[in-house]
C-alpha cells in the first residue's frame, strides 16, 4: 500500500485526504516508482478547487522525482535503483509510489538532487517552451514577465537573462521584488502599487515590450496587451488570478498584435520532445545558469498546508512534498 492524496469533492485545501492505496504492479512498458520528492504547481490548486474540471475522486500532482522499484515487460532502458523524474501527464504524483509508462520518465544526472528535480522539471519545461518555442526570445528583446518571483517566474527570469533579453517583471510585494532582482530581473514592478503600463513605457521609451508572458490571467491580461509594442506577442499560459474575460480580437488590429494560449502537453507529447526538453532544462541547472529556489518542503500528508501556502501568494520559488 502507498499513502496517496486524493479528493472526493472540489473545494478548499481541506478536501484533500490521505488514503492508503495499492499502486499495483507495472504492466508491459511501465515501471513502479517510489517517490522521494513531489512538485507542487498551481495547476494542482486549479484542479482541486474545481476551476479545471476533473473526474472524482481524483488524485493530484503532475511531477515528481524518485527511484525505480520494479520494471514491466519490455522495459529495456530502466532498471530498479535508477533515479528518475517526470513532468506532465495524468494527475497522481501526490503519492508514495506510482506506476507510470516508462517513456514518460527521464533519468536524473548525478549533479541534480531529487528535490531540485521535482522543483524544476515541470516549471523548467514550461519556461523552455514559452521562451524557446512559442516566442523564441532573441538577444536585445524586452520582455514583460508576470509573477517573476514565482516558481516558473524565477526560472524564466534567469533563462531570459542567459538569452540576452531585458526583463521587466511584475511581483506582488516589495519582498518578492528583491528576490526577482537577485535572480536577474532588470526592472521590477509591484502590482497594486506601481503603474505597470507607465513603467513599461518608461523602460522602453514608449515603444512597449516585444513579448508578454502572462500566467496570472484575469488581473493582468488587459495590462499585458497595453504593454505590447507594435507586432508584439502576448502569451497567456495560466489563470492564477482567475480565467480572463474574453478578448475582442479587433482590439489586436491597430498594432497587429499576436495572442496565443499554448499548453505544455503539446510540446512534450512525443518521447523525443520530452528528452530534448529535459536535457536542456537539467543542463541549465548543471551549468549554473538556473538556480533552483525550493521555497519550502512539506510532508506529503500536509499537502493541504502546501496548497494554503501557494494560494496565500507568500511563496517565492517552488514548493515540494516529501513522502
Amino acid at each position: 500500500m502507498a499513502r496517496t492524496i486524493r479528493f472526493h469533492s472540489t473545494g478548499g485545501p481541506d478536501v484533500l485526504r490521505v488514503e492508503d492505496l495499492d499502486p499495483g504492479r507495472p504492466d508491459a512498458g511501465a515501471v513502479l516508482v517510489r517517490h522521494t520528492a513531489i512538485g507542487v504547481n498551481f495547476v494542482d490548486v486549479c484542479e482541486r478547487s474545481g476551476r479545471y474540471p476533473v473526474s472524482l475522486p481524483a488524485g493530484l500532482g503532475k511531477e515528481a522525482a524518485g527511484t525505480v522499484e520494479e520494471v514491466g515487460e519490455g522495459v529495456a532502458d530502466l532498471r530498479p535503483g535508477d533515479r528518475v523524474a517526470y513532468a506532465g501527464g495524468p494527475a497522481g504524483s501526490y503519492a508514495e509510489r506510482r506506476v507510470l509508462p516508462a517513456d514518460r520518465l527521464v533519468r536524473l544526472p548525478p549533479g541534480v538532487t531529487d528535490r531540485v528535480a521535482a522543483a524544476v522539471l515541470l516549471k523548467g519545461l514550461t519556461a523552455r517552451y514559452l521562451l524557446r518555442q512559442v516566442h523564441p526570445v532573441r538577444a536585445g528583446e524586452t520582455v514583460l514577465l508576470h509573477a517573476a518571483a514565482g516558481g516558473v517566474g524565477l526560472i524564466a527570469v534567469q533563462w531570459l537573462r542567459s538569452l540576452g533579453a531585458t526583463v521587466i517583471g511584475t511581483v506582488g510585494s516589495p519582498a518578492k521584488a528583491e528576490v526577482a532582482r537577485t535572480h536577474g530581473c532588470d526592472h521590477v514592478v509591484v502590482l497594486g502599487r506601481d503603474d505597470v503600463v507607465q513603467r513599461v513605457r518608461e523602460v522602453t521609451r514608449g515603444r512597449g515590450v516585444d513579448v508578454a508572458y502572462d500566467g496570472v490571467g484575469r488581473a493582468t491580461l488587459e495590462l499585458s496587451l497595453a504593454c505590447l509594442a507594435r507586432r508584439g506577442t502576448l502569451v497567456s499560459f495560466g489563470d492564477a488570478s482567475g480565467i480572463p474575460a474574453p478578448i475582442d480580437l479587433l482590439a489586436l488590429t491597430e498594432r497587429s498584435l499576436t495572442l496565443t494560449r499554448p499548453r505544455l502537453r503539446a510540446y512534450v507529447s512525443q518521447r523525443a520532445e520530452l528528452e530534448r526538453g529535459a536535457e536542456e532544462v537539467l543542463g541549465m541547472v548543471l551549468e549554473g545558469k538556473i538556480r533552483v529556489t525550493v521555497a519550502a518542503s512539506h510532508p506529503l500528508v500536509d499537502a493541504a498546508g502546501a496548497h494554503r501556502a501557494l494560494e496565500g501568494r507568500g511563496t517565492m520559488g517552488s514548493l515540494v512534498l516529501v513522502p
